[in-house]
């Protein structure tokens, strides 16, 4: 698989759950668990789909399909804090393997990284900095907090353009979740898929990704062989 690379390549924005860390399996059962808490109905599979949206988004989603209205702002509050609690319960995620290898050779080309993410999550934007030394800043971070509208709207990304002060032409994206996939092709980036989850290749194929790999580390090899040419 080739990497068709913008001419003028200066900066390269990740997501973050799936792809820098190994943490979907966690938040898919912690949002079950809060979810049926609270009366709604969300299962582990589902929770995939939704992946990089805010938790508000999620929580609206499903609340809409069950009663046919938003939760309020104190449930998607109460729901939410559920969520986060249930997650701090399991093990610490492992980072991705080929993750950090992958950002070092992108930092070693003098490319800026970027962090794009629906996650709130501070556990995990906490541990960038252990697992990710240099590669994040406060500066080049787009998370929850800082959006109105989450993925699939292009908003995350377009921020993260602009924090870089970048053209969606001098970037590219390195994503795992269809709906992150949606809103970086809705920006107009580059955007690589690393299909780290259970869903089947087509949907990452289907929601627009430029090149799928299986892995982070199939990414990292591609990414090394093309610097060695």
């Amino acid at each position: 698989m080739n990497i068709k690379r913008p001419t003028a390549l200066k900066a390269v924005l990740f997501d973050m759950d799936g792809v820098l860390f190994n943490s979907m399996p966690y938040h898919s059962m912690a949002w079950h668990e809060a979810m049926e808490a609270h009366g709604l109905h969300l299962s582990r599979e589902e929770a995939f789909l939704h992946e990089g949206r805010t938790g508000a988004a999620t929580i609206n989603i499903v609340h809409q399909r069950q009663y046919g209205t938003d939760a309020t702002p104190e449930l998607i509050q109460t729901i939410y804090e559920a969520k986060c609690q249930a997650f701090a319960r399991f093990p610490e995620p492992d980072a991705m393997p080929g993750a950090r290898q992958l950002i070092e050779q992108i930092k070693a080309e003098g490319l800026q990284t970027v962090l794009v993410t629906g996650s709130g999550q501070r556990t995990l934007l906490d541990r960038l900095a252990h697992h990710y030394p240099g590669a994040f800043d406060a500066q080049h971070m787009v998370t929850a907090f800082d959006v109105k509208y989450g993925k699939p709207h292009p908003e995350p990304y377009l921020m993260g353009l602009k924090k870089a002060g970048v053209e969606a032409s001098e970037a590219i994206v390195v994503e795992n979740a269809p709906i992150g996939v949606q809103a970086a092709k809705a920006a107009g980036i580059y955007t690589i898929a690393v299909n780290t989850g259970p869903l089947d290749a087509k949907v990452l194929l289907d929601a627009g990704a430029d090149v799928l790999f299986p892995s982070m580390q199939a990414l990292c090899e591609a990414w090394r062989g093309e610097i060695g040419d």
